[in-house]
């Protein structure tokens, strides 16, 4: 894919239009059970600013908030900037603080994409920056959010997508959650999907993890481990790899741990590969940038076990639900568990690898 430099300080990988952005180097429980929103409705109503073309959205400065962002759902960036004020309160507590990615498209669905890791000049100053040495030994500002400002700033610079590192920028080595990737092929259906992210969870109960699910936004499920922030990223990547190959190797006709598109026919992938420095997956409640704006959702395990699709939820649905009081994950931040020198001897898994 052709690479775009924005600035000197800009690295932005652009994107064919339709084609999606993959990333990698890609508990207790409140279940609220909550069904879709069937009704429409629209963000709460920002403060008009004296030109025409321009809202202030909690503070920050939105240009052209009328232009159509997903126009299956006559969503504008005007309504996906008050949609980031409404969700903050839900996202920051698992994205502020890390290292973050945003998949741009200034002109909507239609226009350009870009993945961009790195900010350049003219970015709001609510987005922060902060210099991080990466593999090759050289040192790059890589991006953060810390408040409900930054992820407004970020929809003012076209985002679409937050797509965030699994550590906080200060502890940097060492990640706070694990997620594995359930990605299934072409013709499997949802309920296939819900099956193995169930079967994901038991047999991380067994080991003695809590996790839950978030529905992508796609057609996937992510299964979160939330982690106290103790283990080193080898050790993570190392626990990561161990036991996605021990599943697929328990069911090699329902999973697969390995990337080859070859050997993914009629199976699931179980994505690993999230799970080391540098990789970065879906923020929680990020909307995608695909037809409608669907949003990543994190549900409870009773809720999944209902639910038609991985794209079920978009940017109404998730307002009924913040107004309604759902929040499945409300108690994620009690959990308090870690990678430990057992767990990972019960897998044989080895850090160095």
């Amino acid at each position: 894919m052709p690479i775009t430099k924005a600035t000197p300080k800009s690295t932005a990988v652009q994107l064919i239009p339709g084609e999606q952005m993959t990333s990698s180097g890609k508990a207790s429980t409140n279940s609220g059970k909550a069904k879709p929103a069937a009704r429409a409705q629209k963000p709460p109503a920002a403060k008009a600013h004296s030109a025409a073309s321009e809202e202030i959205v909690s503070g920050v400065r939105i240009s052209h908030p009328e232009r159509i962002l997903f126009p299956e759902r006559g969503i504008s960036k005007g309504d996906l900037a008050r949609y980031c004020a409404a969700v903050a309160d839900r996202m920051l507590p698992f994205a502020a603080g890390h290292l973050l990615s945003l998949v741009r498209a200034p002109q909507g669905l239609k226009g350009p994409r870009f993945y961009q890791k790195h900010a350049g000049d003219g970015f709001p100053q609510e987005i922060r920056e902060i210099p991080v040495r990466e593999s090759s030994g050289e040192t790059e500002s890589y991006m953060y959010v810390q408040d409900a400002q930054g992820l407004i700033a970020a929809v003012q610079m076209g985002a679409l997508e937050f797509h965030i590192w699994g550590s906080r920028f200060d502890a940097l080595e060492t990640p706070d959650r694990l997620v594995f990737d359930l990605d299934p092929d072409e013709g499997l259906d949802f309920t296939t999907v819900k099956d193995a992210a169930t079967a994901l969870r038991e047999a991380l109960t067994e080991i003695g993890l809590k996790s839950m699910p978030m529905v992508t936004g796609g057609k996937g499920v992510h299964v979160i481990v939330p982690l106290i922030a103790q283990a080193t990223w080898p050790e993570a990547k190392a626990f990561a790899k161990a036991f996605a190959q021990g599943f697929a190797e328990r069911e090699p006709q329902k999973f697969i741990a390995t990337m080859s598109k070859e050997k993914r026919k009629g199976v699931i992938f179980i994505d690993w590969l999230r799970n080391e420095r540098g990789a970065t997956a879906v923020a929680p409640y990020s909307t995608r940038a695909r037809p409608g704006g669907p949003v990543a959702t994190p549900t409870s395990w009773d809720e999944l076990a209902d639910l038609k699709s991985a794209n079920s939820f978009h940017i109404p649905d998730i307002l009924a639900r913040i107004e309604g009081g759902c929040d499945p994950w409300r108690d994620l931040a009690n959990v308090r568990q870690s990678l430990t020198r057992e767990m990972l001897d019960r897998l044989g898994a080895k850090a160095a690898d």
